[in-house]
C-alpha cells in the first residue's frame, strides 16, 4: 500500500480528539502528536489532521469507505461513528450491498460503511463526489488523474443508466460508482445532480510525499493546468477544485531537525513559498 499519498483532514483545534476516536473506532494508533498535526495508521494506511484554524470545514464531496467484512463490523462503526452525528443514508440493505450506510460523524468527517468484497489491501477509501459545475465530469478526472500519476488505472465504472438502484434519475452516462488507483493508491469517485450547500474545499486535501524536486514539479505544474490554482505551503487546487499537497520527504526532514533554529528557518521559509523548493530550503537551514 502506498503511505506517500494520504489524506489531511482539517481541523479547528480538535484535531487531537478526533485521532483518538478513529484510533478507538478502527483500533488503530497515533504514530505523531503535535501541537499542529496528528497522524494515525488505520489499516496499515496513514491519515493526517491538521489543526488548521476555523477557516474550512470538511464535508461529504470527500467520503471514506470502508470496505467491512462481516454484518458486526458494519454495525460496531456505525454505533460509534453515528453517535452524536448525523445519519446522511440509513444503514440498510440496498442494490448494492447489503448492509450499508452513510454518516456524518461529531468531527464533520462523513463515512460510507459497506459491506462486500474486499479490493486489495486498502480498507478505507476517499471518495470524490462530482457535483455542481463538476457534475457528470467523473470520468473526465479519473482520466486526468490516471495520466498525471505513474502507476495509475481505472477500475470498474458503474453507470446511472447500469440500472442499479438509479431512483433519482440521474443522467445514464454519468458515473455512479467508479475506482480508480494513483501510484496503487484507490479512490473511488461518482457523480451526483443534487444542489448539495457544499463542494470541495480545503477541510479535506490529499497530501503527496515526492523523492526529489523533479517529482514535485512535474506534479505541481499537472495538477495546477487548465484552471488548477497554485496555493501557500505546497497546497494547491486542481482544475476540479480538489485539494492536493505537493510535499517533498525533504522537508519533512528539515523540519523534523534536532536544531530547532535550523529547523525554525526551514519552516519560515517554507511559509513563504506557494511551490516547495527544495534548494531553497535547503539554503534556509544552511543560513
Amino acid at each position: 500500500m502506498n503511505n506517500d499519498i494520504f489524506p489531511c483532514l482539517w481541523h479547528n483545534e480538535d484535531a487531537k480528539e478526533a485521532a483518538e476516536f478513529y484510533c478507538k473506532v478502527f483500533n488503530g494508533k497515533i504514530t505523531a502528536d503535535t501541537p499542529v498535526v496528528m497522524n494515525i495508521d488505520l489499516f496499515g494506511q496513514k491519515i493526517m489532521l491538521l489543526n488548521g484554524g476555523p477557516q474550512f470545514e470538511k464535508n461529504a464531496s470527500v467520503s471514506f469507505m470502508v470496505l467491512c467484512e462481516t454484518d458486526d463490523e458494519v454495525q460496531n462503526y456505525w454505533n460509534q461513528l453515528s453517535d452524536g452525528g448525523i445519519v446522511l443514508m440509513e444503514l440498510g440493505k440496498y442494490p448494492w450491498s447489503e448492509k450499508y450506510g452513510w454518516v456524518r460523524d461529531k468531527f464533520g468527517l462523513t463515512w460510507q460503511l459497506y459491506l462486500g468484497e474486499k479490493q486489495g489491501e486498502q480498507k478505507i477509501i476517499p471518495t470524490l463526489m462530482f457535483i455542481h459545475q463538476n457534475n457528470g465530469k467523473a470520468m473526465e478526472a479519473m482520466d486526468f488523474y490516471t495520466h498525471v500519476f505513474p502507476n495509475s488505472k481505472i477500475g470498474g465504472v458503474l453507470k446511472y443508466g447500469d440500472g442499479v438502484g438509479n431512483e433519482s434519475h440521474e443522467v445514464p452516462e454519468n458515473v455512479q460508482h467508479a475506482h480508480f488507483e494513483i501510484d496503487g493508491y484507490s479512490f473511488f469517485c461518482m457523480d451526483n445532480s443534487y444542489d448539495h450547500k457544499f463542494d470541495f474545499n480545503e477541510g479535506i486535501s490529499m497530501v503527496v510525499m515526492t523523492d526529489n524536486q523533479e517529482e514535485t514539479d512535474d506534479l505541481w505544474n499537472a495538477l495546477t493546468s487548465d484552471g488548477g490554482r497554485e496555493s501557500m505551503c505546497g497546497w494547491l487546487k486542481d482544475q476540479f477544485g480538489m485539494s492536493w499537497q505537493i510535499v517533498p520527504k525533504k522537508l519533512i526532514e528539515l523540519m523534523s531537525d534536532s536544531d530547532q533554529l535550523k529547523a525554525q528557518k526551514v519552516v519560515q521559509a517554507m511559509m513563504k513559498m506557494q511551490k516547495i523548493v527544495i534548494k531553497d530550503l535547503e539554503n534556509a537551514y544552511n543560513s
